[in-house]
């Protein structure tokens, strides 16, 4: 890349080369055609409409089916980390957590019209440059971001059944957006909230989900604790504030449960 955002149009029915080693992140946005992206090992099939995200260091490429339009949103660490991202903290963790299994990152059925009306407006940009076209690009792309992010932080347990009802998938929202509140986190809390006996929630949750509900807060705090460490300079003490956690200590005796390491070591580790 020659600059820290490029938004390029690509039409192609093969892909030449192999084993593409990126050293950005990029969105790719399939205006149409069917064929399979293939990263760091894993083989995914792609369609018209999904949306996937490529972080530094994957390998990938594609093997085209069907001629294939593409929009590739490319851009830098750097210029995630400049952008002053209101209401959303470490969404430049939330980007690297991006889950290349699922293939497509869009979770939210409703965001699927929203990004594709802002893929139209970024090549109406392309194909018709007008005065501060280049200020257009950067907040749509900013948009394109946000929304990237909070698909990706709506991970759902690996074994929620397909045919889930809709009260499972709001009773993990609802641990999701409340998961720095401890006293919210209650099962009598979230029992009551959901008008479910505080006994039958765990049963509910275990057969929808196939793990308990407290192990799903449990993994799903340790994924955010690790974001915190890993792309953040947050000091442990304010880690600790942030989840309800009474200290430092509390913390850490919680963390090494779940990853055997303390957070000072996972900490090295990552920065190794």
């Amino acid at each position: 890349m020659h600059q820290s955002l490029e938004v390029l149009y690509k039409k192609v029915d093969h892909c030449p080369l192999k084993d593409l080693q990126l050293t950005f992140f990029q969105m790719a946005y399939i205006i149409s055609g069917k064929g399979f992206l293939s990263i760091n090992g894993h083989r995914i099939a792609y369609q018209t409409g999904n949306l996937m995200l490529l972080t530094p260091n994957d390998y990938y490429n594609f093997d085209i089916e069907e001629t294939t339009e593409f929009l590739l949103i490319r851009f830098t660490s750097d210029y995630v980390k400049k952008y002053k991202w209101k209401n959303i903290s470490e969404i430049e963790c939330l980007l690297y957590y991006s889950t290349h299994l699922t293939g497509c990152i869009l979770r939210n059925v409703s965001d699927y019209p929203l990004v594709k009306s802002i893929i139209r407006s970024l090549l109406q940009g392309i194909e018709h440059s007008d005065l501060y076209e280049e200020d257009l690009q950067m907040h749509f792309v900013n948009a394109l971001i946000v929304i990237a992010a909070r698909n990706i932080a709506k991970i759902k347990p690996a074994n929620l059944k397909v045919n889930a009802d809709k009260r499972i998938q709001d009773i993990i929202d609802y641990i999701q957006t409340n998961i720095f509140s401890p006293q919210k986190l209650k099962v009598s809390v979230i029992a009551e909230a959901f008008d479910i006996s505080d006994t039958y929630l765990g049963t509910y949750f275990k057969n929808q989900c196939g793990e308990t509900i407290q192990h799903f807060m449990a993994n799903y705090k340790i994924r955010l604790i690790e974001h915190r460490l890993q792309f953040s300079d947050r000091r442990i003490n304010e880690i600790a504030d942030e989840f309800g956690f009474a200290d430092e200590s509390h913390l850490n005796k919680f963390f090494k449960k779940h990853k055997s390491l303390s957070l000072t070591q996972y900490r090295k580790s990552k920065a190794a």
